[in-house]
């Protein structure tokens, strides 16, 4: 499979052409932002760390029936994906309370969310990823409504298959965020990334925080903790 030109560059990865019109090859890079870009830095490894922490989950969801983008690893920070459309809708998860929902309405931290809440943003730099709703992404095109219904239970049943895997490494996942894409077929895929970029993780007993917060909040060791999540869960980096 040969990688050919840069198709889009985001904050901390980057898509490339190949060869093949359907595939494309997704680099995780070692950059790492916050607040929409306005703390940035390079921290070692975490490309590499990113990457096959991201393949893992998906194969472990493709085992538990969620069509996912990604293919193969192609190196220790690139991977075969499948091209889709992409939704520019972010579907997010909360089963404890913790950053933004905490801000908006002013509940406290940790609390258990009973039944978790389900929430959609607009997937928008520039407009800081606004909330939006079933409405909204009809109305503007970004979505059908048999799409929406698809993606809030396949967020769902990602909950329920990832709630289990992490609290079997002693872990609680607290919230995270998914994005989908429609394929060739028509089929709604997940794609972009499952990282601890895009979640929080807390550890179980000490609630410690196992994710990009530790980076947000100038907590470090990001990526050796991102390393002992994945070990955890049984993937050596």
């Amino acid at each position: 499979m040969q990688k050919k030109d840069e198709l889009y560059r985001g904050k901390a990865k980057t898509v490339f052409y190949t060869d093949d019109p359907q595939l494309l090859i997704l680099e995780f890079r070692n950059d790492t932002s916050a607040f929409d870009g306005e703390k940035i830095e390079q921290l070692d490894r975490k490309g590499e760390v990113n990457n096959k922490f991201n393949h893992f989950i998906m194969n472990h969801l493709e085992q538990a029936g969620v069509k996912t983008q990604v293919n193969a690893l192609v190196s220790d920070t690139e991977s075969l994906v499948k091209k889709l459309d992409m939704i520019p809708v972010e579907c997010v998860v909360r089963n404890v309370a913790a950053g933004s929902l905490c801000r908006r309405l002013g509940v406290e931290e940790g609390m258990t969310l009973n039944p978790p809440t389900f929430e959609f943003f607009l997937k928008n730099d520039a407009l800081h990823d606004p909330m939006i709703n079933d409405y909204h992404i009809i109305s503007f095109g970004w979505a059908t409504e048999a799409q929406i219904t698809q993606m809030k239970a396949l967020t769902f049943k990602v909950n329920a298959v990832l709630t289990e895997l992490f609290d079997q490494g002693d872990m609680i996942l607290v919230d995270y965020k998914l994005e989908f894409g429609v394929d060739a077929e028509g089929n709604i895929v997940l794609g972009d990334e499952f990282t601890p970029d895009g979640c929080r993780l807390w550890d179980k007993t000490t609630r410690n925080k196992m994710d990009k917060d530790r980076f947000r909040q100038g907590l470090g060791s990001v990526v050796e903790t991102y390393i002992e999540v994945a070990s955890r869960l049984g993937l050596a980096l």
